[in-house]
Formats: structure tokens, C-alpha cells, sequence
């Protein structure tokens, strides 16, 4: 099949320069949620219709399975489908979908593809509670589908219907070139309605079907901030439910944010406010405290992610502890059991096997051995004002409190720094390293009070 996804609006309503279908959802355009369906479908065609922030939009979404067209004047949805005409494939059918409505699945669509078939006309419906706003669907008395009516062209019989239209049709493609061409801007908008097809359809004796999703979400759009918030709300229950069924704790279904794809082994825990982003997994029996933020990070079996602790691009071993606090920034790599604690940061270092570095440290551009303890208040100097230089600190290492070392530098086997030393050198194997000090004590010492006024 072909599919067309309109996405041409402009979306006044979300008062943004931002095209609408570009707001992000789950972290990810609207669009993108959109074309990423559609590809599960394996469509023949795959047509965006762009209009306002074409340029933005073509930017955000282009791919090598994804063509343009463009609509120059929003002039209606069966005008925006006409754009798109010349780059489908006639021979089989073309399914509608829009830009700024995310939350379709896929098998709602293929439902109302297998309805619909090679030959007639498929319409996507949902029944609600209040219709106001929406296209009715229009019956005749065996349950024929008659036409749709917009709301503002209705009777008001025609606005008691409960069953409205989704905007989301099938159609075979020759004939819906037809039908597009001989639509009227005659009523209350002065558009080309794509929902006006469907009499066409009746009129070529063409046989209309319908299909319904299984939850009304699937069928919501977003025009407006507050209707994105919704739906954000929506995708994230549904999220989190996916999680509670594939074993995954979580302390509060309502309060986790996944912005990609979060995979969990067994036995996962999840405390309350934590966002996911990009590719996150977590492996079996990990713990992850309360308002923490992961990003494109795999995090090893055991591992005990303590408090605001953020990680980005960040990889661990087993049984690491991190936080809280800690900051896990691009190119961080934990061996097992190693520890990351409270005001740390790592950045484009590796930590080996059982380091450790608890308390108010950088630790950047650095190869760190096993067993090797990090004191409090140290930080590898890596750069010089114009470049990166690294540090190599190799297995046994005792490092003292307020140690700076300068890279690039290497800090052999077994060596102990003394606390407050700066390390601009490189140290043998075993050595004790300090900067000569002197200590100076003096008696009778008065300290200098405020004054009074």
C-alpha cells in the first residue's frame, strides 16, 4: 500500500514557531511516532504532506524511505492528499494518516487495511461520549455508511450522532484521483474535505467499510499544548503498564518519563520522577533511585543507582553503586563493582574493577586500574585551554584527598599520593608521591573580632 501522512498545518493554536508536528511526544516529534508506524505497515510509498515549516519539518523527519510533497496552500485535507497523488503507486491502495496524531497502533491500521481490502473505501470511526467538534458518521437505516458531515455543517440530528469520523481512510488509488478532483470548497471552511470522498465512493458504487480502534486515544490529535500534555500523559501510563507487566517495579506507574526505549531485565526497581531518554537497559536486579535521569546508557545486573544521579552515555559493569549525586557524562565505563558517589563526575574514562571514587571528584579523559581509591576533592587536570590530554592511574593506586594530576601523566602500579599533592609528573611503580610542605605553628595566636559601630 501507499501511505500519505499529512503534516502540513501550521497549528495556531499550539501559539509556537515550531510547526505543529514537530512538538515533541515521548522526546520525539509527533510526526516521527507517525512515520515510525507506518513503517511497521512496510508501505510500497511513504508520503509526507508539508506545507508550513516545510524546510523544518523535511530536516526533522527525511529519510532515504521517505518522500515530500508539498502542500503550498493549506487549503484542506483532500487538497493536501492531491499533492501527494504523483508520488504513489496507483496499482494499490493509499492509506491517510496525520502528522500531529501519534498514538495510532499499528493493528487499529491494519484492521481497517483488512477491511477495507484492495477495492473498497475503509474509514477509520470511534464512538464517544461528546462528538462536538468532530465529522459524524451518517448512516442509513441498514447501517450503511451515507456520508460525514463536518460539525459546522450538520443538522442538529446530524450532531446527536455519537459515532465521528477519525480521518484516517483507505482508498483504492486510481479512483481516489478522481474523487479528489471533483471535490467542492462549497461549505462553512471553504476547504476540500477528504471526508467528502467518502460520497464519491458511494456514488461509484464503491462499498464503504469501517473499522474502530480498540482505546479512543489512538484516535487523538494534538492542536493545542494542553492536548499535548494529554497525550504525553497517555503514551507514559501506557509505558509504564508495559513495564509492570514484563515484571519491572515501579513505586509510582504515574511518575517515570521514558523518552526512547528503556529494556529491563528481571527484577528491576524504579523509584519515583525518572526520566529515561535514548536506548536505556537495565539488566537484572538494578535499582534506580528516585529522580535520576538516563540517557543512551546500559547499566550491568546488580548495579544501585542512587538518588539524582544523571548519566548519559554512560556504561556499567555488575554490582556498581552510583550516587547519589553522580554524573555519568559520554564515554563512562565502570568495571564491576566499581563506585561513583555523591558529587562525582566521569567523563571519557574508564574505571576498573572494584575503584572506587565516593566523594567531589572529576575524573575525566582517564584510564583508572582495579582497586585504585580515588580521595575526595580530586580531579584530573586534562585540559591545557586548547586540548584533551589523558591520564592513566594503573591498578593499586591510593590516591590522597585534593590531589590534582596533570595530565597527561601515568600514575604506575601500587603508588600512593599523598593528600594535596599535585601530580605533574610520571610515578614508578610503588613509589609514595607528595609535594615537599612545610608546617609552620605559632603560639600566642590572637584572632582579629568585628568591630562594633
Amino acid at each position: 500500500m501507499n501511505i500519505v501522512i499529512l503534516a502540513a498545518g501550521m497549528g495556531k493554536r499550539m501559539r509556537s514557531a515550531l510547526p505543529k508536528v514537530l512538538h515533541p511526544l515521548a522526546g520525539r516529534p509527533l510526526l516521527a511516532h507517525v512515520i515510525d508506524t507506518a513503517r511497521t505497515l512496510s508501505p510500497t510509498r511513504l508520503v509526507v504532506v508539508v506545507g508550513h515549516g516545510a524546510d523544518k519539518v523535511r530536516e526533522a523527519v527525511g529519510a532515504p524511505d521517505v518522500q515530500f510533497a508539498v502542500q503550498d496552500k493549506q487549503l484542506g485535507t483532500g487538497h493536501a492528499v492531491q499533492q501527494a497523488l504523483p508520488l504513489l503507486d496507483p496499482s494499490v491502495p493509499t492509506l491517510v494518516l496525520y502528522g500531529d496524531v501519534p498514538l495510532t497502533r499499528a493493528s487499529t491500521l491494519t484492521r481497517l487495511l483488512d477491511a477495507a481490502g484492495a477495492e473498497r473505501y475503509g474509514v477509520l470511526t470511534v464512538t464517544v461520549d461528546d462528538p462536538t467538534g468532530y465529522g459524524r458518521i451518517v448512516r442509513d437505516a441498514n447501517g450503511a455508511v451515507r456520508k460525514i458531515v463536518e460539525q459546522k455543517d450538520a443538522s442538529d440530528e446530524e450532531r446527536r450522532i455519537a459515532e465521528i469520523n477519525t480521518g484516517i481512510v483507505v482508498s483504492p488509488t486510481r479512483t481516489l484521483e478522481a474523487w479528489l478532483a471533483s471535490l467542492k470548497n462549497d461549505n462553512a471552511q471553504g476547504e476540500f474535505y477528504l471526508t467528502d470522498v467518502v460520497e464519491r465512493a458511494i456514488e461509484a458504487g464503491v462499498e464503504v467499510v469501517t473499522a474502530q480502534p480498540d482505546a479512543e486515544w489512538e484516535t487523538l490529535g494534538v492542536n493545542s499544548k494542553v492536548q499535548l500534555a494529554e497525550l504525553e500523559r497517555v503514551h507514559q501510563r501506557n509505558v509504564a503498564y508495559a513495564l509492570l507487566d514484563a515484571g519491572v517495579t515501579l513505586a509510582d506507574p504515574a511518575r517515570i518519563d521514558v523518552r526512547g526505549t528503556l529494556e529491563c531485565g528481571a527484577d528491576v526497581s524504579i523509584d519515583v520522577n525518572c526520566v529515561f531518554e535514548g536506548r536505556v537497559t537495565l539488566a537484572d536486579n538494578v535499582s534506580i533511585g528516585p529522580n535520576c535521569v538516563i540517557r543512551d546508557a546500559s547499566i550491568g545486573a546488580g548495579t544501585r543507582v542512587d538518588a539524582y544521579t544523571h548519566i548519559e552515555g554512560g556504561t556499567t559493569g555488575a554490582k556498581v553503586v552510583l550516587g547519589p549525586y553522580a554524573r555519568l557524562r559520554p564515554g563512562a565505563v565502570l568495571g564491576d563493582e566499581a563506585h561513583v558517589g555523591n558529587f562525582v563526575e566521569v567523563k571519557n574514562a574508564v574505571m576498573g574493577h572494584g575503584a572506587k571514587a565516593n566523594h567531589l571528584s572529576y575524573i575525566g579523559d582517564s584510564d583508572i586500574g582495579a582497586r585504585v581509591n580515588v580521595g575526595a576533592g580530586t580531579i584530573t587536570c586534562n585540559y591545557d585551554g586548547a586540548n584533551k590530554h589523558r591520564t592513566v592511574i594503573e591498578d593499586d593506586v591510593f590516591i590522597g584527598s585534593d590531589t590534582q594530576l596533570v595530565a597527561p601523566v601515568r600514575v604506575a602500579r601500587g603508588v600512593t599520593i599523598a593528600a594535596g599533592t599535585t601530580v605533574w609528573k610520571d610515578v614508578g611503580e610503588g613509589e609514595l608521591v607528595l609535594n615537599e610542605k612545610r608546617q609552620v605553628s605559632k603560639t600566642g595566636y590572637v584572632r582579629p573580632t568585628k568591630k562594633k559601630v
